[in-house]
């Protein structure tokens, strides 16, 4: 039995993370409205998807656009009469923003991972959170990284970002929560498999004064195992986050740092 069989998701973002997560949703049988800002990626996604068996749609959409976002949802709405999950994987790229010292920071630099990841989750969020009050049922997820709990230097403006999206899911949970919505933060190391943290771990190597590859040993010696959470291992958990077998989570960070945060 497919764990997400005929759950209606939408998913943002065209990058890695939501790539991952469109399909590991698709093929547990949820039907995925896909909404990020590049046309050809989403055809991309959308096309492995279909050749999989899966359903997809796709529309261009801008996460920080609230009016966008919320037509979006209505689409999804008037289509399918209800929603299901929600999960925002939208990211910026980190040149210019982390690998800098505090001082060196413009308000304007630091502010900006906040404005993007933080407002554009909330926006998402609420679109989401609203439709799932009405229905009495959904789950709203995101996903953090370790940065969030142990505040790595030359980081910039994405702790507090990191911080403030946990913060947001343990709040709409509380408000939500007696409504059968739930809220759930994935708090992941780095995924190596991903682009954005080649261009992290190069702009940290650089800082530190060390090669790529020594800083992602740095990074996988923090952890239990020694290695660093994969993309494959964060779509599964999402997977069982997402379906009924995990209805007990809710308003908590499902740790999958493989022991470099210990609660």
């Amino acid at each position: 039995m497919k764990k997400l069989k005929n759950k209606i998701a939408v998913v943002y973002g065209n990058g890695a993370t939501g790539n991952a997560i469109a399909k590991g949703f698709a093929r547990e049988g949820a039907k995925i409205f896909l909404a990020g800002r590049t046309p050809e990626k989403l055809k991309a996604i959308a096309d492995n998807i279909l050749f999989a068996g899966g359903h997809v749609e796709i529309a261009e959409v801008d996460a920080l656009d609230e009016p966008a976002v919320e037509k979006h949802m209505s689409g999804i709405i008037e289509k399918t009469g209800k929603i299901d999950i929600s999960f925002n994987t939208i990211g910026i790229p980190q040149m210019g923003v982390q690998g800098i010292p505090l001082t060196d920071l413009s308000p304007e630099t630091f502010a900006l991972p906040i404005n993007t990841y933080a407002v554009g989750h909330f926006i998402t969020a609420k679109a989401a959170a609203k439709r799932m009050i009405k229905q009495g049922s959904g789950v709203i997820m995101i996903q953090t990284p370790n940065a969030s709990r142990i505040s790595p230097p030359f980081v910039g403006g994405m702790v507090p970002a990191w911080a403030a999206m946990e913060a947001l899911c343990r709040s709409l949970s509380v408000e939500c929560g007696p409504y059968g919505v739930r809220t759930i933060c994935l708090q992941t190391t780095a995924l190596p498999e991903t682009p954005l943290i080649d261009e992290v771990f190069a702009i940290h190597g650089d800082v530190h004064k060390s090669s790529y590859d020594q800083f992602k040993a740095v990074m996988e010696s923090m952890t239990h195992r020694n290695r660093l959470t994969t993309i494959d291992e964060l779509v599964n958990s999402a997977v069982f986050a997402a379906s009924d077998e995990g209805s007990a989570l809710t308003g908590t960070n499902l740790n999958l740092t493989a022991g470099m945060i210990v609660y």
